[in-house]
């Protein structure tokens, strides 16, 4: 091969390594630009971002075009370098006294390690590393140069990834065919948890956006007030025994109880005693001026709940078990308390959800494992048969519970948890006390 040949050669060899490098430089931008930012620019009238959008609209057969330009220019390259650098460096060779027969290996391997040295560094790593760094600037410039290529190549394009599915198929493989861009509930607690600890995310935010995630997965018998710990009014009592009644508890709703427990007529509230004249307090019925009550399901998720509760303009419902049962009630704040955590008014008692007792906890039973978890970190196990501490110790002992009992419940790190029953609330663990400790397998049995 001549001189001028082997410099043409060589000539290509960096143009087709350039032709890599934006191949390289388009799949890697489009992978990491930020769809949002895209889309808010498009949205402000930058024409290149509404083209980026569009490429991203079918990234999968984006990245199989990229994947071909990157084949192609990459064996290109390797026809080409070989014979080209070879070439050049022959001269050379011989002229450092190498034996002839000794040269063209030479000069082989030193084309080889070249022109991998070139196209790593100019074709593959400064592209991904500049596409990574600037993203959304390299999608822009690179969209319209990008929808013109996949038009030309789009066929060819078609036919690939038409033999690359039905390989996929007959290894009983389902191809995709476009990728998934969103993020799972859990994956998003995740990134939650690990912007918190690196400090990129306040504490109260990590929490609020931790509940705001799990909000959609709570249902209403984890948030509503019991039955046993709600206070009802009967239909027969009198205005003025209900306008008492909210003076000595004070909220702002009560469900009007008929003629057995589970026969709610209605809810009597502030609203509707405070319309009625102070004569006839005392000749009217709670029965007479409640308001038709809103029965809900104890099985309905939070979000659902609160539109039933707005449709019906009523921030008080009566949540019902599957067999029609009152299961218990709740109200706007109950539901708002899932995102913010605990509400207190003038009017509330607070009761936290722990308290540090020498090496452990004072925890009130009553509480959701989930919320001792959070305030402790003692993360006890969860089942289906309860939601408590309280629902806990009831499960494993298989009994209710006498003040002083203590059992050793294993954590899922390997360590035990200590609890001892401290008081009692109609046979039910009222407080209790929490130690998470290191112990044997044989203590833990």
């Amino acid at each position: 091969m001549s001189t001028a040949n082997a410099l043409l050669g060589l000539l290509a060899v960096f143009v087709l390594t350039a032709g890599t490098g934006y191949f390289v430089a388009q799949e890697f931008a489009y992978v990491s630009a930020d769809r949002l930012a895209l889309a808010r620019a498009a949205e402000c009238g930058d024409r290149k971002a509404a083209r980026a959008l569009k490429v991203l609209e079918r990234l999968s057969f984006m990245l199989s075009g990229a994947q071909l330009g990157i084949t192609v220019t990459g064996l290109v390259v390797g026809f080409i370098a070989e014979p080209s650098v070879s070439a050049l460096l022959r001269p050379a060779l011989s002229g450092l006294g190498i034996p002839d027969a000794a040269v063209s290996g030479i000069a082989v391997v030193l084309a080889f390690v070249l022109a991998t040295v070139v196209q790593m560094v100019l074709g593959e790593l400064a592209p991904k590393n500049l596409a990574i760094a600037v993203p959304e600037r390299l999608a822009k410039a690179l969209a319209g140069s990008t929808l013109a290529y996949l038009k030309v190549v789009g066929p060819l394009v078609h036919v690939f990834d038409a033999a690359a599915n039905r390989l996929l198929r007959r290894a009983g493989i389902e191809p995709v065919e476009e990728l998934h861009h969103g993020a799972t509930l859990e994956e998003l607690g995740h990134l939650i948890g690990e912007s918190h600890e690196q400090g990129a995310l306040p504490k109260d935010t990590a929490a609020l956006l931790d509940h705001a995630l799990e909000f959609s997965e709570r249902t209403l018998d984890e948030v509503m007030v019991p039955r046993v710990d709600a206070v009802f009014v009967r239909k027969d009592a009198t205005a003025a025994e209900a306008v008492e009644l909210i003076a000595g508890h004070g909220h702002s709703n009560y469900p009007v109880l008929g003629d057995h427990p589970d026969d709610v007529d209605g809810v009597v509230g502030v609203a509707e005693l405070m319309r009625l004249p102070a004569d006839r307090l005392t000749g009217t019925t709670a029965g007479e001026v409640a308001r038709r009550p809103l029965f809900l399901p104890d099985t309905l998720p939070l979000p659902d709940a609160v539109t039933r509760m707005r449709e019906r303009d009523d921030e008080f419902a009566v949540v019902l078990d599957e067999h029609g049962g009152v299961a218990g009630i709740v109200t706007y704040e109950d539901i708002a308390e899932e995102l913010v955590g605990d509400i207190a008014d003038e009017t509330d008692t607070v009761t936290a959800v722990a308290v540090a007792h020498g090496d452990g906890w004072l925890v009130d039973a009553g509480r959701r494992l989930d919320e001792v978890a959070e305030a402790t970190g003692v993360e006890l196990p969860e089942e289906e048969d309860y939601d408590t501490v309280a629902g806990l110790i009831v499960d494993r002992l298989g009994r209710f519970p006498a003040i002083g009992d203590r059992l050793t419940v294993g954590l899922p790190d390997g360590a035990a948890a200590v609890i001892d029953v401290r008081t009692l609330d109609r046979h039910v663990p009222e407080r209790v006390r929490i130690e998470r400790r290191n112990i044997t397998a044989e203590e833990q049995a």
